[in-house]
């Protein structure tokens, strides 16, 4: 099955709390679908040549996820704090080596 990265933004101003991530983590991992994921700190942007693009602000973290196919994993997201709180979520397919 393939991973699928889910990219939280920060176009919320909900504050999702501990208690609501731990229960939707957990639900990913009862069903195996968890694979990894963290918050997104700061950082910068580089380039060989020419000046680089800024750094977006706008992605806070990522969950790495198991699911059959796209709409597996857009109904994997759904209890997402995030997503509950009428956030975005973007959802991106890895692509194996």
């Amino acid at each position: 099955m393939p991973d699928f990265l889910l990219l939280m933004h920060n176009d919320t101003k909900a504050d999702e709390s501990p208690k609501l991530w731990e229960l939707y983590l957990q639900s990913l991992r009862t069903i195996g679908a968890f694979v990894g994921g963290s918050a997104v700190g700061g950082g910068t942007t580089i380039r060989r040549f020419d000046i680089a693009a800024p750094l977006t602000t706008h992605v806070t973290g990522f969950i790495r996820i198991t699911a059959k196919d796209l709409d597996e994993a857009k109904r994997l997201a759904e209890g997402n704090p995030v997503l509950e709180a009428g956030g975005t979520i973007e959802i991106r397919e890895l692509i194996p080596d």
